[in-house]
């Protein structure tokens, strides 16, 4: 077998966790008690999961200059300097620091755009949810807890609309089943009879997760 690299990160936390980095580099952030040997074990039960993220990975990079176009939910929008904001068509933002303002201004317009998505996709389909947040999470586009808050990563935004539709769905298939059984993706079916088109697209589309 050939050797399998990664880099680790030690820190106070109290588990092992694998993670792709931007770069492409796997990165493994481990406990400060943690030997050597425990995290070769770690990595080796969790080997053939990074590899294939590795195979699947296609590095994504963003120009935010002026007069650069970006493209949210499918809709280009033009980029110009000013206070971060979306007004029609243009994406204003500062100066400095335009990753961190495009993050934190994005947050909040997934969060308005699910909001009303998620609402109208449970109303024709007859789901039930609690809520819809919104996270900076790198490992999943979207999550349903057993409360029935429905997650999405704030990257969705730089997913087309049928990619969106297909998370927004699978997540509101899981207030009724929470697991990936056959009646659930019977239930993502009966919706989206093309899912297993999208859900492969969807997996050439990882890169995005190493966005920002």
């Amino acid at each position: 077998m050939q050797a399998f690299a990664y880099k680790i990160k030690r820190s106070r936390r109290k588990t092992l966790s694998l993670s792709i980095e931007r770069d492409g580099s796997v990165l493994v952030r481990a406990p400060l008690t943690a030997n050597d040997r425990t995290i070769q074990d770690f990595v080796a039960r969790h080997r053939a999961w990074a590899e294939q993220k590795l195979q699947n990975f296609h590095p994504v990079t963003l120009d935010l200059s002026d007069s650069a176009e970006l493209f949210l939910f499918g809709t280009p929008y033009l980029i110009r300097t000013g206070r971060a904001r979306i007004a029609g068509d243009t994406l204003y933002l500062p100066e400095e620091g335009r990753e961190g303002a495009l993050k934190r201004l994005l947050i909040r317009f997934v969060k308005e755009v699910m909001e009303v998505f998620t609402s109208r996709l449970a109303r024709s389909y007859d789901f039930a949810y609690s809520s819809v947040a919104v996270s900076s999470a790198r490992g999943r586009w979207g999550s349903c807890s057993r409360e029935k808050v429905i997650r999405y990563s704030f990257r969705i935004a730089f997913l087309p609309t049928r990619l969106v539709e297909y998370i927004a769905v699978h997540e509101l298939c899981h207030t009724v089943c929470f697991d990936h059984s056959p009646a659930f993706w019977a239930q993502v079916k009966s919706i989206l009879p093309d899912f297993k088109e999208r859900k492969k697209e969807l997996k050439e589309k990882s890169g995005i997760m190493n966005v920002l």
